[in-house]
Order: structure tokens, then C-alpha cells, then sequence
């Protein structure tokens, strides 16, 4: 069981797709993971149960933060825990392994990217966050590091591939799993269709876990 104080995201079923594609993963123990954007810290925890040997955890939410370090120490797990952007926090650094479910859902012009909100309002396309995430994932992964990001099908995982793959980066859908809007989505499917980016009537969505590598030194 998490502690999870208000405001802070709750691990929901992209939590745990990426919990299982990490489980798949074949990722060697012993490195140093980060988690970003890591809310309750519950792929922090996952980082260090898959053998991790350093953990540290990242967003910009205060109770986030406080909750994370709660639920590490909860379970033994000495995690660095820090606050704000992971692109100026985690400047200069790099890591064997980088976990991220970072916000994601499209939002209309004007949506609040405050409280709890901004853990998944992600701007009218979704990508506020994954295009950031996208520019600095070369620079945060050591040679041969390994990252798994979790995002909906509506935040367009092909440009998540491109970028990526761009950037000299090996990478790839591993995980995928369909499941019925959430609360924010369902309050959201209106907008959603006149935006053109749900079919009439859709209340279903394709999670997935992006799989990228850095392959060169």
C-alpha cells in the first residue's frame, strides 16, 4: 500500500504496465534508475525491487515529494528524492535506468496545470511533457542505458518513436494494453472528439510503454 496524500497522482493501470514492462525488461541490476515525475514513487520502489542499487525520484510537486520519500523509506529504500523540472534538477546527470509517466492527456486551451491537475494535463496534443522528455532522454541515459516511458495512444506514440530514433536512440513499443477512459477522460471525450483525436463514442484508450536504448557510446 502507497501513502498518497491529496494532490498527488494515484498509480493507476499506466503505473502498472510499466511495472510489468520493467518486470520484462531484462534491465541488469545494480545501476542507478530515476524515476520521472514520480508522484507516489511507485516506480521508484519498482526500480529498486528490480535491482537497483542507487534510486532517484523527481517532480515537482511538493506532495509528491513528501509522499515518495515516505513510501521509499516505508520499504528500506534510500532514494534520492528531489523537486522540480527534471530538465534543470536532473541537468548534467545520467543513469542506467529512466522511468517515466509523465502527464500526457490532450487538454484544451486554458486547462489548469496546477494541483493535482498537472499530473496529467499536458497541453492540446498531449506532448507537453513527452516532447521535454524526448530532447533530454540521450543526455539522461548512460551507454547502454535503458528507458521506459508509459503514455496514451492519444499523446501519439509514433512521435515519441521518431524523436527518439532521432536522437540516435534504438527504440520501441514492448507494452500495450486497451482500457476504458478514466474520469479525466470521460469528462473530456466531448472536447476530445470535436478535436478530432477520439472517434465518435470512443471511451476506450491504448496505453503503451516505449522501450529506448542507447546503443552508442
Amino acid at each position: 500500500m502507497l501513502i498518497r496524500p491529496p494532490g498527488v497522482y494515484p498509480p493507476q493501470l499506466d503505473t502498472w504496465l510499466l511495472v510489468r514492462a520493467l518486470s520484462e525488461a531484462g534491465v541488469p541490476s545494480g545501476g542507478h534508475a530515476v524515476d520521472v515525475c514520480t508522484g507516489t514513487g511507485a516506480l521508484a520502489v519498482a526500480a529498486a525491487y528490480a535491482g537497483a542499487s542507487k534510486v532517484t525520484a523527481v517532480d515537482v510537486s511538493r506532495a509528491a515529494v513528501v509522499s515518495a520519500w515516505l513510501n521509499c523509506r516505508m520499504r528500506g529504500i534510500e532514494a534520492e528524492v528531489l523537486r522540480g523540472d527534471f530538465t534543470a534538477v536532473l541537468g548534467g546527470r545520467s543513469f542506467d535506468l529512466v522511468l517515466a509517466n509523465p502527464p500526457y492527456v490532450p487538454a484544451p486551451v486554458g486547462a489548469h496545470t496546477r494541483g493535482i491537475a498537472r499530473a496529467w494535463n499536458a497541453g492540446s496534443g498531449g506532448r507537453a511533457v513527452l516532447d521535454q522528455l524526448c530532447v533530454a532522454l540521450p543526455a539522461l541515459l548512460k551507454p547502454r542505458g535503458v528507458a521506459l516511458i508509459v503514455h496514451s495512444a492519444l499523446s501519439d506514440p509514433d512521435t515519441t518513436l521518431a524523436q527518439l530514433r532521432e536522437r540516435e536512440l534504438k527504440a520501441a513499443v514492448v507494452a500495450r494494453a486497451t482500457v476504458p477512459f478514466g474520469p479525466v477522460l470521460r469528462r473530456r471525450a466531448h472536447w476530445l472528439e470535436s478535436a478530432g483525436l477520439i472517434g465518435p463514442g470512443q471511451r476506450m484508450e491504448d496505453l503503451v510503454v516505449i522501450r529506448a536504448d542507447r546503443i552508442r557510446q
